[in-house]
C-alpha cells in the first residue's frame, strides 16, 4: 500500500482476515439471516477488493442457516459468465433450500445492470424448478453493497 509501511499493511491485511473469519462464523449461527446486514458485510468483506469480477452463491439449509459459500465463476474486470446449470448443480450437491446469489462490481458502482437483473431471474427460474428459493442477490463493490431484495428487484 503507497505510504504504508510493511508493518503496518500486515497489520491491515490481518485485521481485515480476523474480520473476515468472525462474520463467517456469524453466518453460520442459527439466527444470523435475520438481517441483510450480516451478509452485506460478509460479502463486502470478501468481494469489495477484487480487482475481478466473481459470482458468489451461498447456500442454505431449510431454516435460513448457511451450509456454504462458494466462489462458482470468476470473470474479467467488466463480465463475468455464469452458467444456471452449474449453479443447480451445487445446489443440488449441497441439498439447500435456499441460496443467496452475489458478485462484485469492480468498476466501483453497485448498480444493477439489466443483465444483472435478466441472470438473477433465469437463475431463480431454474432453481425454483428443483426447489431452491433465491432470497437475495447482492451486488458489491468498493464502499457499497446492494440488495435486490431490499431493492424490490428479486
Amino acid at each position: 500500500m503507497p505510504g504504508v509501511g510493511e508493518a503496518k499493511a500486515a497489520r491491515f491485511v490481518a485485521a481485515r482476515e480476523v474480520a473476515r473469519r468472525v462474520l463467517a462464523e456469524q453466518m453460520q449461527a442459527r439466527d444470523s439471516l435475520a438481517s441483510p446486514s450480516a451478509v452485506r458485510s460478509y460479502l463486502r468483506l470478501r468481494l469489495q477488493h477484487l480487482g475481478h469480477e466473481v459470482f458468489w452463491v451461498v447456500f442454505l439449509d431449510a431454516q435460513n442457516r448457511v451450509i456454504a459459500a462458494e466462489e462458482l465463476f470468476r470473470g474479467t474486470l467488466t463480465q463475468t459468465s455464469v452458467y444456471p446449470r452449474e449453479v443447480v448443480k451445487r445446489a443440488l450437491a449441497h441439498n439447500a433450500a435456499g441460496v443467496i446469489l452475489a458478485h462484485n462490481h469492480p468498476s466501483g458502482v453497485a448498480e444493477p445492470s439489466i443483465q444483472d437483473q435478466a441472470l438473477t431471474r433465469a437463475l431463480a427460474e431454474s432453481l425454483a424448478l428443483v426447489d431452491v428459493k433465491v432470497l437475495d442477490h447482492f451486488i458489491v463493490a468498493p464502499g457499497a453493497g446492494l440488495s435486490f431484495a431490499e431493492r424490490g428487484l428479486l
